[in-house]
């Protein structure tokens, strides 16, 4: 991990980026790296050495093709988006930066060559099974309000609930976990067939929709996407919460560096280069929009803010009623602008995180680049005070 970068204030000015929601982490003390698994949490991947297959106590019920070609994507540094197994943008995307790193035909599908390149990687399977730590137990979990005046009053802006922590945790969503262990048992262990539908606890009358009640708790095995590339190296994180960050979000230090970043607007792209211009990282973004269209042009990172604050003026946004006031939003994953922002030399813009991942590539933003978490937490550590940044049309 590179540090040549300014230093950012804690509190950030935005006028280009605001709320696009909240959902909920952990008290960040919890989720720390422990050493045992070079700094990374108990659920760490452990990969079979090459030509090997994995040791699995526990077989999946199905063999998940598509999202077994996701977590090897991801793992190479093309990221998919919410890991689930379906094909959309973000699969589309992550398999056409593939094809364009290694000289393929670009179609954006997983095709006969595509398949035969990722075949290198047979021996990763799509899911495993995990055992939550113990600790999630003891962490507090607590509801969002929806008032920027109530978010100001919280110590932090975290998980809702340990199943969103989980599902944050292996890049992922909470429906996805739920099929994946039905009955909240990893799916293909014995008594398992299909997956069910999500409990669900009562609701006022009145109310819009049932929210579903909690599958999963500490010390319960769980199946995952076998997301990897998540071992932490803590000598190379001077940041103690950035390092519990990076636990919490399965996302290691072993990134590349990167010489330029192209964004594409109309392709809802981001893609990364080295210093060679190989193309060794992309990602789907939302960017921009009617309102707060991208600012194209040539740009450079000033720096980085690692659970950044965020000053919130409505004034800035042309959504938000003048009428409320200003308000300090404390940090966390749920937080505005997610768990990192990466400053840019356009005043008031940058690349940024988000509490809601599975709206990346689907819904707009207020003028700046959002990513899910994990792929704005891989992208800077990848980025330093020489890199260049094209945002194109």
């Amino acid at each position: 991990m590179r540090r040549l970068l300014a230093a950012i204030p804690p509190l950030l000015l935005l006028s280009a980026c605001g709320l696009n929601g909240t959902d909920g982490d952990t008290d960040k003390d919890e989720t720390a790296a422990s050493s045992d698994r070079a700094g990374a949490d108990s659920m760490a991947s452990n990969d079979p050495a090459p030509g090997k297959q994995a040791d699995v106590d526990v077989p999946d019920a199905e063999p998940r093709p598509m999202m077994q070609a996701q977590v090897v994507l991801e793992r190479l540094g093309f990221g998919p988006g919410v890991i689930d197994g379906q094909s959309g943008l973000s699969t589309t995307n992550a398999l056409t930066a593939f094809q364009e790193a290694n000289g393929l035909q670009v179609t954006g599908e997983l095709d006969e060559a595509s398949r035969q390149a990722l075949s290198r990687w047979g021996n990763i399977q799509a899911t495993r099974v995990v055992t939550i730590p113990q600790e999630w137990g003891s962490v507090r979990y607590q509801p969002i309000p929806d008032d920027p005046a109530a978010q100001a009053k919280m110590e932090q802006l975290g998980y809702e609930s340990l199943d969103e922590a989980l599902a944050e945790r292996f890049h992922t969503t909470v429906e996805v976990l739920r099929q994946l262990n039905p009955g909240g048992q990893p799916a293909g262990a014995a008594g398992t067939r299909t997956a069910s539908p999500a409990p669900v606890s009562p609701t006022p009358s009145g109310s819009a929709s049932a929210t579903p009640a909690p599958m999963f708790r500490a010390g319960q095995q769980v199946r995952v996407p076998n997301i990897g590339a998540d071992q932490i190296d803590p000598a190379s994180v001077d940041n103690p919460d950035w390092l519990r960050t990076l636990a919490s979000l399965g996302v290691g230090t072993r990134q590349p560096d990167v010489a330029r970043i192209v964004v594409d607007k109309s392709g809802g792209w981001l893609k990364a280069y080295d210093e060679s211009d190989k193309l060794v990282a992309a990602f789907t973004v939302s960017s921009g929009s009617e309102h707060d269209p991208l600012p194209l042009g040539d740009w450079g990172v000033k720096g980085v803010a690692y659970n950044p604050r965020f000053s919130y003026d409505p004034e800035l946004f042309w959504d938000v009623p003048d009428s409320q006031e200003e308000q300090d939003l404390p940090p966390g994953p749920n937080g505005s602008v997610g768990v990192v922002w990466i400053d840019l030399t356009k005043e008031h813009y940058g690349i940024h995180g988000t509490p809601a991942p599975e709206t990346i590539g689907r819904a707009q933003s207020h003028g700046c680049v959002r990513l899910t978490n994990w792929d704005a937490a891989r992208l800077a550590q990848m980025v330093s005070g020489s890199t260049k940044v094209l945002f194109q049309a």
